[in-house]
């Protein structure tokens, strides 16, 4: 089996925004479906760890986009392993289209953790060590890992909004994607009538729950480069963001 796996999507209507591009969202789903299709297909996926209370969390993701694929326009999402430690792995995307055009590429590092304990487990403890077999530690990604997203205390509550049932994941927790919707909500229709998103950057700090308010900080820099810190009802920090933007139809 190869240690590259590709998986073939679809921009399918109604996942697509009011200009006819895949919104930001549900590129990461797509990401995240090919991450455990990828690791189910060889044996440390969510299926497999979930029976032995195990689960796979995302830690850090970052996406950076020459362009969004259009409505209906098919394209595959391929992933590989840069590297693996104890409590940490490295995976790495390309979207590309049918044409063999790259949309856009993405880093994201993963946790392994315990389900009933919720702290971080040793992921060579997994069949000793096998996810060593699969690294590709020579195919580079081309785009920025990216570092802690800084901000300092001048930045504004622009939202608090509610969490609910379709907030939650399969590991009990706030959906991943659902914090890039909710970050990408705090730009108004107008301003994506001029702007597209180049870059989006999350990194998970704390775990958040249904029922758990979420207030969001926001501080704009220069060149629509924005930094975003999302806090939970009793002050714990959830995660930080940054979102770049460059004027529609330029990278």
């Amino acid at each position: 089996m190869d240690k590259t796996g590709h998986y073939e999507f679809m921009a399918e209507p109604f996942h697509c925004d009011f200009s006819g591009r895949l919104f930001m969202g549900h590129l990461g789903n797509h990401l995240l479906n090919a991450a455990d299709f990828h690791s189910t297909e060889r044996a440390f996926g969510m299926k497999r760890l979930l029976g032995i209370e195990r689960s796979w969390v995302l830690s850090r993701l970052a996406i950076e986009m020459a362009e969004m694929p259009p409505m209906y326009t098919r394209f595959s999402v391929e992933t590989w392993v840069e590297s693996a430690m104890r409590f940490f792995t490295s995976r790495n995307f390309a979207v590309v289209g049918a044409d063999g055009r790259t949309y856009g590429y993405g880093r994201s590092i993963w946790a392994m953790i315990d389900t009933v304990t919720r702290q971080p487990t040793d992921i060579y403890s997994i069949d000793d060590g096998a996810i060593s077999n699969w690294i590709v530690a020579d195919r580079p990604c081309p785009i920025d890992k990216g570092g802690r997203v800084r901000m300092s205390d001048d930045a504004r509550l622009v939202r608090t909004i509610d969490t609910y049932y379709n907030d939650v994941d399969i590991n009990g927790h706030i959906n991943s994607v659902k914090y890039i919707e909710h970050v990408l909500d705090l730009w108004p229709m107008d301003w994506y009538r001029d702007h597209q998103i180049s870059r989006f950057e999350i990194a998970y700090v704390a775990e958040a729950h249904a029922g758990d308010r979420l207030s969001f900080y926001r501080e704009d820099g220069t060149d629509g480069d924005s930094s975003i810190r999302i806090v939970r009802t009793d002050g714990t920090e959830c995660c930080r963001c940054r979102v770049v933007f460059t004027p529609s139809g330029c990278k």
